[in-house]
């Protein structure tokens, strides 16, 4: 039996796609995490503690929702 390799769709390539996520969701969880430290020692304001955490939350989130798509709506060429 010969194995045919199932191929990505997507319109840009998805490996480079999942593969910028990736780091650009685990850059936004860090420096959440060092942004929450912060305002924890209180070396940040909460107002923009606050700020910081909706950018990340959105940047992470919209590319996410990228990789999805472009998943989705690919062509199988």
């Amino acid at each position: 039996m010969e194995k045919t390799k199932k191929k990505n769709k997507g319109y840009v390539n998805p490996k480079l796609v999942k593969a910028i996520s990736f780091y650009i969701i685990s850059t936004c969880i860090i420096l959440s995490v060092i942004a929450s430290i912060l305002a924890i020692w209180q070396y940040a304001d909460p107002d923009v503690f606050w700020r910081l955490i909706a950018t990340f939350v959105v940047i992470g989130l919209g590319s996410a929702v990228f990789a999805f798509v472009n998943g989705v709506f690919g062509s199988d060429e």
